[in-house]
């Protein structure tokens, strides 16, 4: 290993991979429900939609309990929402431990996505089984980052103000380290951690969230009709 001056390697998400890879994953988790013969009805769909935004809420807010029980101050900790890039986001703005983001990246997966979706089957639940799916269908980038930390060693983990980007902080030159569904950016001395709020939602997410309210309460108006 090429030892250097630490320094933030900066990483981005491939996000045309990144789509493949969520699709992908989403077939998967689908499958057993079509060998299973689960049914799906109108009303099953209505309320899936109803739950889907918090639950993809509870995803983010597990992301940060876990930076929070293995050490990171919740200061540090941001929420954010941009529905019109099909993102929402907790970033920890403070150098972490490896043990730290691993677990992070890894408890709404096996929580919310792998752990409710065994539950949804037992209990028939068909709207925690398609809320199960489409988490772990979300936490494709979550998997992909785990398993390229997972190779690296002494390193510390800081996300910033880009929520589509994090840095490794390290001494190991990583400017030729294959990261499959990242793409490396560039590497910098330090990160710039203070443009965003506690709680940032864009304006479009606000005007994407009182559509789906309001195709919500046509659908269940239309449903007591028919």
């Amino acid at each position: 290993m090429s030892k250097n001056k630490k320094q933030y390697y900066i990483y981005e998400m491939h996000l045309p991979v990144l789509t493949i890879l969520s699709f992908l994953l989403l077939f998967l988790a689908i499958s057993p429900c079509l060998w299973l013969e689960i049914k799906i009805t109108h009303t099953t769909l209505i309320w899936t939609c109803l739950w889907m935004i918090p639950w993809l809420i509870l995803h983010e807010l597990l992301h940060s309990f876990a930076y929070v029980i293995h050490g990171a101050k919740f200061k540090n900790i941001t929420y954010g929402m941009c529905l019109e890039k099909s993102i929402l986001y907790c970033l920890c703005k403070e150098n972490i431990s490896k043990t730290n983001i691993l677990c992070s990246l890894l408890y709404p997966f096996l929580i919310i996505g792998v752990g409710t979706y065994i539950l949804g089957i037992l209990l028939g639940n068909v709207i925690l089984i398609l809320l199960s799916i489409l988490n772990i269908s979300g936490c494709v980038g979550d998997l992909v980052m785990f398993f390229f930390i997972m190779k690296l060693k002494n390193i510390e983990f800081s996300e910033f103000d880009n929520p589509i980007q994090f840095g490794i902080y390290t001494e190991e030159n990583l400017e030729n380290k294959k990261a499959f569904g990242l793409c490396f950016i560039e590497k910098k001395e330090s990160l710039e951690k203070t443009n965003l709020k506690k709680i940032n939602i864009s304006v479009p997410s606000i005007w994407i969230l009182a559509m789906l309210f309001l195709l919500f309460c046509f659908s269940l108006f239309q449903n007591r009709i028919y």
